[in-house]
């Protein structure tokens, strides 16, 4: 469990700090159109073998994304959902995320581990830097009959530090006495403290992690689904600040998903994934989500136990 969380405070990193240009802010990212698809992977580094990525916006009215991740080499899955609810407090954009994703480790005989996200919260959008900031709490079930919870605070308007998070690993047998506790900024150094010790050691520092390579197609090679091609136009007009034209590039994105909307409602036709399938009581997700709540009762309560699983 210990080397999960590892890697799951080093993916919050990367998804909402590292990926920030030091000195910029947040900017607005583009609406995910119905089906568009998102695939690379991430070369070896140190061994590691090479890792695949493959996304699909599964739906578009509520946003959901689809993805899968596998490294061959280590027989690691992982195979989950994501999708937002968003609502405004006073100050802030917030984002609730929703949905489960499995990690499968199958040179472990299966090992599982399935974890929920913490909310994302906006901040500074009045005045026009806005940055980001992790509330909520995350739920993590393994099937070793260990959990965890992760807790985020941000920072407040006197006090406080930035990114924080606190976590503590439990058996679902006894689940009074914590086995370790974990805390610090998720962006940066973080400690562990064993139960009934007053001694922390260094846990994690992800400012020192090296990213893999990301390798992704060029865009004429990519299918006709893939982001970064639905969008080169916009982009490219983004990047020439040319604001025209990027209005007229997106809006002719938006008018032909109405278009095929249509077309699609007229001649009775629902549309699928291409490469995800919702499984409604998906069995991994059902079981882990039964061991979870049997401990934390009502804290945990999750929207569905469903989850966008791969077509193989």
């Amino acid at each position: 469990m210990t080397n999960f969380v590892k890697w799951f405070i080093s993916s919050l990193n990367a998804s909402y700090s590292r990926r920030v240009p030091k000195g910029e802010w947040e900017k607005k990212p583009y609406n995910p159109v119905l089906g568009e698809q998102y695939k690379m992977h991430w070369g070896d580094l140190n061994g590691s073998g090479e890792t695949d990525v493959l996304c699909e916006q599964v739906s578009h009215h509520p946003p959901i994304t689809g993805f899968y991740i596998k490294n061959d080499k280590h027989g690691l899955v992982l195979n989950g959902h994501s999708g937002q609810k968003t609502r405004f407090s006073s100050t802030s954009l917030i984002c609730d995320q929703v949905g489960q994703s499995v990690l499968t480790l199958k040179q472990r005989n299966d090992e599982t581990y399935m974890f929920s996200y913490p909310s994302v919260t906006v901040n500074g959008i009045w005045y026009a830097a806005p940055y980001v900031e992790l509330t909520g709490t995350s739920y993590v079930q393994s099937s070793t009959g260990l959990y965890c919870t992760i807790e985020y605070t941000s920072r407040g308007w006197i006090s406080g530090e930035k990114n924080h998070f606190k976590c503590y690993i439990r058996r679902n047998s006894n689940p009074k006495e914590y086995i370790y506790k974990i805390e610090g900024q998720w962006s940066a150094k973080s400690t562990i403290t064993p139960y009934n010790s007053k001694a922390s050691q260094p846990f994690l520092d992800v400012t020192q992690l090296t990213p893999a390579s990301m390798h992704i197609k060029e865009i004429d090679e990519q299918d006709e689904m893939e982001s970064r091609r639905i969008w080169q136009k916009v982009s490219e007009a983004i990047r020439a600040n040319d604001t025209q034209t990027a209005g007229i590039e997106k809006s002719k994105i938006e008018n032909k998903q109405r278009e095929e909307r249509a077309a699609r409602a007229e001649a009775n036709h629902e549309w699928e994934p291409k490469y995800f399938r919702w499984e409604n009581e998906e069995p991994t997700v059902s079981m882990l989500q039964r061991m979870l709540s049997s401990t934390v009762k009502s804290k945990y309560n999750p929207a569905t136990s469903g989850n966008w699983v791969i077509r193989q």
